[in-house]
């Protein structure tokens, strides 16, 4: 079976997490420090390729009341980039909330203020990726 790339985009950073080969879980890879947007894509594109990527989950920001703002036009705005340069289906998933429950998470376990920076935005892709990978189970 293939592999689903989970992806929880900002504005500084991409956190990434990759589903086992069953599409059981969700594992967190390094986060990508962005840069161009070309740039990205290309790294994104090795990692598509490494881990024979057939789908793509990408976390859509809303607000709490459910309207799109700014972010979510331009995580689509990137993910259709991604689409057209891989062929790669594309999947958006409600990320409300997924940065303040990896935040909570992390404090929980003690993780300092400096080291959470890097590890919310690959542990919030765990979480969305995770969320979609139980909802094709249910």
């Amino acid at each position: 079976m293939s592999r689903i790339l989970g992806l929880d985009l900002g504005e500084k950073r991409i956190g990434m997490a990759v589903s086992d080969e069953l599409g059981l879980t969700a594992q967190g890879l390094e986060t990508l420090h962005r840069k161009e947007k070309i740039t990205d894509i290309e790294t994104l594109n090795k990692i598509i390729q490494n881990y024979s990527v057939q789908k793509i989950v990408v976390g859509l920001p809303r607000n709490m009341d459910g309207t799109y703002g700014k972010q979510a036009e331009s995580t689509k705005e990137f993910a259709g980039l991604l689409k057209e340069n891989r062929g790669v289906e594309i999947v958006f998933w409600d990320e409300r909330m997924t940065s303040i429950s990896a935040n909570k998470v992390l404090i929980e376990a003690n993780i300092s203020r400096k080291k959470r920076k890097g590890t919310t935005d690959r542990l919030a892709a765990v979480i969305i990726l995770q969320g979609y990978l139980d909802s094709l189970r249910h």
